[in-house]
């Protein structure tokens, strides 16, 4: 069983996993969603969404786009950093996303169109694998597909995907519309995970936020190879380390001290983050990292609206200092 960080807008970036890694780190990192024609102009910004540390061997370089040419290029140029392989975000049903023919519109569209997309970067990646002598696994990230989806549909979908060369499917499984309200469908999981068994790998993804809810995921999709963990991430990054505890009925106790952890990532986002986007990668992250305390709005409110990166480390410091007995976790 794997443990995987899922790939979140403006979180998933290199300060994110620096602070997951302290904790031990998890299995397989995937990176925010990378838009592949943006990369293909080398736009000012696109160096920071490359970045691959602290860990480049467990990196997943995820693409979206709309067109089939500027995705296969750019499934060459993430090569070059090396990592796992490439996830084509087919599953993101944000509408500034899929109404652009992005996300989930890959699985709105003919089946033909898509299988023409999945195939050129199939071909881009063996080509890399030559150019580089080893492997680089293509993956696709989707959900069910749209309210009025059927299993038949969706499972052609999916097996389109294995014929052309996916090796992993992250299934989400919620319609567009659902996003992420009420209970995943994980018996959809379940079904590709079996269908696949011998020929590729399916992880669960949706509404894993701690050991309880992960073990009640698996008992209903058994055979998923991995689990995939986005928000609650960011609420714990420690999180990976926690439910490996658990299924290692290990009696160690970890001290997480959550002033220090939050202050970290101030200055990873300092160190690893261009400028302009110091703001909202610090207010994403807390957004998330604040709902765990008592009085999680009133430090959320501090965390959005603080002036600079000073005054946010100041708004932390005061949090603690006005609940001294929130800074210390053991787990």
């Amino acid at each position: 069983m794997k443990f995987v960080c899922a790939p979140m807008a403006t979180l998933s970036h290199e300060a994110f996993r620096i602070l997951i890694e302290n904790f031990g780190g998890c299995d397989e990192y995937f990176t925010e969603m990378i838009n592949a024609p943006s990369l293909l102009n080398r736009g000012p910004f696109e160096k920071f969404y490359l970045l691959n540390g602290p860990a480049p061997e467990k990196i997943v370089w995820q693409l979206t786009g709309s067109e089939t040419k500027p995705l296969a290029e750019a499934a060459c140029i993430v090569c070059e950093k090396g990592g796992i392989g490439v996830d084509l975000n087919m599953g993101c049903s944000a509408p500034q996303i899929y109404k652009t023919g992005a996300g989930i519109s890959w699985m709105l569209k003919p089946l033909e169109e898509t299988k023409k997309t999945v195939r050129a970067v199939k071909d881009s990646l063996n080509l890399m694998e030559q150019k580089m002598n080893r492997h680089f696994r293509l993956s696709v990230k989707c959900r069910l597909g749209d309210e009025n989806f059927t299993e038949a549909g969706f499972l052609s979908f999916t097996d389109m995907l294995v014929e052309n060369g996916v090796e992993l499917i992250t299934l989400h499984p919620r319609t567009i519309k659902e996003k992420y309200r009420g209970l995943p469908r994980y018996e959809f999981v379940h079904k590709i995970s079996q269908r696949y068994k011998d020929v590729a790998q399916v992880y669960l993804n949706g509404c894993i936020k701690d050991f309880e809810s992960e073990s009640y995921a698996l008992q209903k999709c058994p055979g998923a190879d991995g689990v995939m963990i986005a928000r609650a991430a960011a609420e714990k990054p420690w999180i990976f380390r926690q439910i490996q505890k658990n299924h290692e009925h290990s009696a160690e106790e970890i001290s997480v001290d959550r002033m220090k952890t939050a202050l970290d990532f101030i200055d990873y986002v300092e160190k690893f983050q261009p400028k302009e986007f110091h703001k909202t990668r610090i207010q994403r992250f807390f957004s998330y990292y604040c709902k765990q305390f008592e009085f999680g709005h009133y430090f959320q409110t501090g965390m959005t609206n603080y002036k600079s990166n000073d005054e946010s480390r100041k708004t932390v410091i005061d949090y603690f200092s006005r609940q001294p007995h929130e800074q210390f976790l053991t787990i």
